[in-house]
């Protein structure tokens, strides 16, 4: 029989034992996990290295993505994000790749609609034209001395003349392009509209067709009135008669450098350097061609086609006179020139 001392040393070292093997059992334990925390911790660092990579490959694409908009003139793809770097008469322009919001303040809202682009403000002129109501019926009408209108749309670009006002402050609003007029010939006006907005191709398409369109109307036109015979164009404003060169819209650009219609020796001698010359009544038979274009104002006073020296000029008694409404014809855009087009292919060719 065990005594207690004896039980109790036994006891001891069964216990001191026990916490030997379960130490053992321990190492033992800790000597199988090592090598599989080892490999563990290789798969990790592997996996973290791969995903630092990827991380790291795409901040790059998103760091060259950030350099191809700060180059202006790489846009996006179908999207066209970002910015373009424009050469403006005053120097490189960042303008908007795909501009949303345009405001025009002079002379080239019907460029801008040809090119399909959204307009959220136009110049006056632009706006009574009859042939651009239904585009511009929801567009409101602004100016250059409108600021606070012009912030209220929001434009991410304004298109003008040289010489409006405020250049300075609109630049502040949104980007601003100012063309002077007849610096450039009005085909290359709608090429630098074009260019502007992000659009050249579709620019040059139009004007390719349309020089084909008009200089094969021109030859169908001499054949029929003859290659001598003279065209003037005319137009009262505010009781005061102009007639025009060959630049200075009413359809001139058409007739004259297109079509190569002559123009009266008259009017080259006065109209052709400056665009357009005013003239009075009792001298007007002298810059009348055989065939007449009258800008005709509805809302101006005309009194002047019923006098005798209107009556008895050679072109009014040969029913050669063909008046257009002033309203549609002042511009020399692509929506205005397709018109005018149209309206001399009806008139001169009776079609």
């Amino acid at each position: 029989m065990i005594d207690n001392n004896t039980w109790r040393f036994y006891s001891n070292y069964i216990e001191i034992d026990n916490h030997y093997q379960v130490e053992k059992g321990i190492n033992e334990v800790k000597k199988l996990w090592i090598p599989i925390i080892l490999l563990f911790v290789l798969l990790v660092s592997a996996c973290g290295s791969q995903a630092a990579d990827h991380r790291g490959n795409s901040g790059g694409a998103g760091q060259n993505t950030d350099a191809a908009s700060e180059n202006k003139g790489a846009p996006d793809g179908n999207n066209k994000a970002g910015t373009i770097t424009y050469q403006s008469e005053n120097g490189p322009i960042e303008v908007p790749a795909n501009p949303q919001r345009v405001i025009v303040l002079s002379s080239y809202a019907g460029n801008v609609m040809a090119l399909n682009v959204n307009l959220v403000g136009v110049d006056s002129w632009s706006k009574m034209n009859p042939r651009f109501a239904d585009q511009l019926k929801d567009v409101e009408e602004v100016s250059d001395e409108s600021l606070e209108k012009i912030i209220e749309l929001d434009p991410d670009l304004i298109i003008g003349l040289s010489n409006i006002n405020n250049v300075n402050k609109l630049q502040e609003i949104a980007p601003t392009v100012t063309f002077t007029y007849g610096k450039v010939d009005y085909l290359t006006q709608h090429l630098e509209i074009g260019k502007l907005l992000n659009k050249e191709k579709e620019a040059q398409a139009w004007v390719d067709d349309f020089k084909q369109r008009a200089q094969q109307a021109g030859e169908d036109i001499k054949a029929k009135i003859g290659a001598d015979a003279t065209v003037s164009v005319i137009e009262n404003f505010d009781k005061q008669i102009y007639v025009f060169g060959d630049n200075w819209g009413r359809g001139t650009e058409i007739l004259y450098q297109e079509m190569k219609l002559a123009m009266p020796e008259k009017v080259k001698e006065m109209a052709l350097k400056d665009g357009y010359y005013a003239l009075s009544l009792e001298v007007l038979p002298e810059y009348a061609g055989d065939y007449l274009i009258l800008s005709k104002n509805p809302d101006t006073d005309n009194s002047f086609q019923e006098t005798d020296t209107y009556k008895n000029m050679p072109a009014v008694k040969n029913k050669h006179v063909f008046e257009a409404n002033a309203k549609e014809f002042y511009f020399n855009d692509p929506v205005t020139l397709d018109y005018q087009l149209e309206f001399f292919i009806d008139h001169f060719l009776n079609k």
